[in-house]
């Protein structure tokens, strides 16, 4: 039974990091449009980094999940357009606007939330096989 618990908490967090992606994600499509943020620049993209959460058990390093390691800034280069009506735009009438392409946020986001099912669906199922073992028992 312990593999079968190491199993749901590991997959417990695959399922915080895919929320926490997903938030992320959320975070990236609300600012697509933002050109300034507290220090003068456009909102940059931002990407969560995972890392693998190992555990040492009896002499061993074993997986116990992931965990988030950092959040990347994404240095591509923002997006200029011209618009000389905006208030941030530069003396040619250019505006440098976030790097967030909301395409690839949406493919990201399908793809979190897909990660999250399959987590889902390893818990539920590792439940019933818990519950099965369990029936046999009786």
């Amino acid at each position: 039974m312990q593999s079968e618990f190491n199993i749901m908490n590991i997959s417990s967090t695959g399922l915080s990091a895919q929320r926490f992606r997903i938030e992320l994600i959320s975070t990236n499509i609300a600012n697509s449009e933002t050109t300034r943020t507290e220090n003068g620049e456009p909102y940059r993209r931002k990407v969560p980094v995972f890392q693998e959460l190992l555990r040492n058990i009896q002499g061993r390093q074993e997986n116990s999940g992931v965990i988030v390691k950092e959040i990347y800034e994404d240095p591509s280069q923002f997006r200029i357009v011209y618009d000389p009506t905006h208030p941030d735009a530069d003396e040619n009438g250019y505006v440098r606007l976030p790097n967030v392409n909301i395409i690839r946020e949406m493919v990201d986001m399908i793809n979190a939330q897909r990660a999250y099912e399959a987590n889902a669906t390893a818990i539920n199922t590792t439940k019933a096989m818990i519950t099965s073992a369990l029936q046999i028992g009786r």
